[in-house]
């Protein structure tokens, strides 16, 4: 053990008597521990959204979609197709039309976000997990075509699965330009489709109905159209190396994007507010440690006869310094450890027990996620670190300094 460390050890472990120097030492020590705590369970909540999210997403999102880079249509030739098809790693293509529509169900209407989808989405089985009631089927044994509704759907047009004679009627404008007037049923075009299924996700997909592709190429007038593709990778496929293929195959016409780009707006916000909440906590744990330079400016006060004393025993300036940058190094280190240890350890129950709740009946999960990331771990230490020197060093170099500015006078 090296010397500034051992007599800066014995000052801070060694009062006789509870004194107000050591008081204000022990406040930035539970000053700091409380901050880094904090800043432990938060960055960890802050994981856990992002790796929840990424679990919702999972549930409808595809791994790929491929959308053209200008305008909202294409028409994909059946030779690019078929290449898509016959790349590595590729499982199922799914067509895709995507567009709003008018959604009436009885007395009910409402405007919803219409997805047809070929028969290649039954086969992904992504909604199965999330379905609520009734099964994921959009075509029946005769043709009959049936819709799957989103619950914030299901509710608005209070609609029934159990009710064989009631249908939902899609309604959308016709693109012939010569019908002057919307308020005419016959500027709309119409289809009809069998509820079918309830799933529920979360709120952002709570105004979807998946029909047959057929029926919204009808309905939507789009032929040979389509919005989308939607790539489904085999398991255990780079997605990185996926992606390259198919842009290679496609070319600059389309637009690429894996999960993570499909929803990059969302969890960039995630990031953003992770950033500012990081260092908002950086700022208050900076509070704390403020108590550490005035707790080591007054030990410099008390400490001026042991330091003249080291002075004529030939100590330097440097090694003085230390001794009270070890002092400080000591109060933020035991703040540190405390609060590490109780914010892992309550990231460790949170993620065993799930003991708070997220209060939402219908949410996915009943408890706040957390995902416990040791890089944030060390960017807290680091944080005490930089905070620590900062807060610690005039005090220290203004007790070396004057007190050996006095012995040589």
């Amino acid at each position: 053990m090296n010397l500034p460390f051992r007599i800066a050890k014995r000052y801070f472990f060694s009062h006789n008597k509870r004194s107000f120097i050591s008081i204000i030492a022990l406040i930035a020590m539970i000053g700091v521990g409380v901050g880094t705590m904090a800043m432990v369970v938060v960055l960890s909540v802050f994981n856990g959204m992002e790796d929840l999210n990424r679990q919702i997403f999972k549930t409808f999102d595809a791994d790929m979609k491929i959308t053209p880079r200008e305008g909202r249509r294409f028409v994909l030739p059946d030779a690019a197709l078929q290449k898509i098809k016959s790349t590595d790693g590729v499982a199922y293509i799914t067509e895709v039309i995507e567009d709003n529509a008018l959604a009436r169900y009885r007395d009910n209407q409402m405007v919803v976000r219409l997805k047809g989808v070929d028969s290649t989405f039954e086969q992904r089985g992504q909604l199965d997990t999330a379905m609520t009631e009734g099964i994921l089927k959009l075509q029946g044994e005769n043709g009959t075509p049936f819709a799957v509704v989103a619950d914030g759907v299901r509710s608005s047009l209070l609609i029934s699965m159990n009710d064989p004679l009631a249908a939902i009627e899609l309604w959308y404008p016709r693109n012939d330009r010569r019908t002057l007037s919307l308020n005419s049923p016959d500027a709309f075009n119409q289809a009809i489709v069998r509820p079918g299924g309830t799933f529920f996700i979360e709120s952002r997909y709570d105004d979807f109905v998946i029909a047959p592709l057929a029926t919204v190429a009808s309905l939507l007038q789009y032929g040979k159209q389509r919005t989308s593709l939607e790539i489904q990778l085999r398991p255990g496929s780079d997605p990185e190396e996926v992606q390259d293929k198919l842009r290679n195959v496609l070319g600059k016409s389309f637009v690429i994007e894996n999960r993570d780009e499909q929803n990059a707006d969302l969890l960039r916000a995630i990031r953003v507010e992770k950033l500012f909440v990081t260092v908002t906590l950086a700022f208050i744990i900076m509070v704390a440690a403020i108590n550490i330079f005035f707790s080591l400016s007054m030990l410099a006060i008390e400490k001026k006869d042991d330091v003249r004393m080291l002075f004529a025993l030939g100590a330097t300036t440097s090694l003085v310094r230390r001794i009270f940058l070890s002092v400080g190094g000591i109060v933020a280190l035991s703040g540190a450890i405390l609060g590490l240890v109780l914010g892992v350890g309550i990231c460790w129950i949170q993620q065993k027990y799930g003991l708070v709740s997220m209060g939402m009946v219908s949410s996915m999960v009943d408890a706040y996620p957390i995902k416990l990331v040791w890089s944030d771990v060390g960017v807290t230490a680091l944080i005490i670190i930089l905070i620590t020197v900062a807060v610690s060093y005039i005090p220290a170099r203004r007790a070396s300094h004057g007190v050996d500015t006095s012995r040589l006078g």
